[in-house]
């Protein structure tokens, strides 16, 4: 999947983002974005799945899967 169709793809499920960026907030993760959120859930779609799996992926994201994400991240750009 590129990143076109990554960001037509997070217009349909930016609201879901930003709840689950805001419940990040709530929980003292306070510079995650509705964006860092969607990049972190699909990284891993060679294509683009049925949106019931991608509205799941987003709300049972758990902070520890994200702070992996982000680890691995800075591994490979470093």
């Amino acid at each position: 999947m590129d990143q076109a169709e990554k960001d037509g793809w997070f217009r349909h499920v930016s609201e879901i983002c930003q709840s689950k960026a805001e419940e990040f907030s709530f929980l003292g993760y306070e510079n995650v974005t509705a964006k860092d959120i969607w990049e972190c859930v699909s990284h891993a779609y060679k294509e683009i799945p049925p949106m019931h799996r991608l509205v799941n992926d987003v709300l049972s994201l758990k902070p520890n899967k994200y702070m992996n994400y982000l680890m691995i991240q800075m591994y490979k750009n470093s």
